[in-house]
């Protein structure tokens, strides 16, 4: 499945962010792709975050990652550097943009 996401880097935060994700933690991206994602893509408008995530599952994909302590050390750095985080709970696996249009 793909999910779509959106958040946002804090204005003032945005080299750090980069920075950060020239450097995330192998631990941690191989967790990813052992929770079902198959690609995770970022791109950057500005401070806008735009996420495809192409994965077999996105809830269980959250479920996986959610309690992993790499995860939570990764989302209590990104909590710093963004305004609109991602959201590693169940509530979040409903929050992918809706799909307007395809080709």
């Amino acid at each position: 499945m793909r999910v779509a996401l959106h958040t946002r880097i804090r204005a003032d935060r945005i080299e750090e962010y980069e920075q950060a994700h020239r450097e995330v933690p192998a631990e941690l991206t191989a967790a990813i792709r052992a929770s079902g994602v198959d690609s995770w893509t970022i791109w950057r408008s500005g401070a806008d975050l735009f996420h495809l995530i192409d994965c077999a599952d996105y809830a269980d994909l959250l479920a996986r990652l959610e309690k992993l302590p790499v995860n939570i050390a990764w989302q209590a750095r990104m909590c710093e550097l963004l305004d609109l985080a991602h959201d590693y709970s169940a509530e979040g696996a409903a929050a992918g943009l809706p799909v307007v249009w395809e080709l």
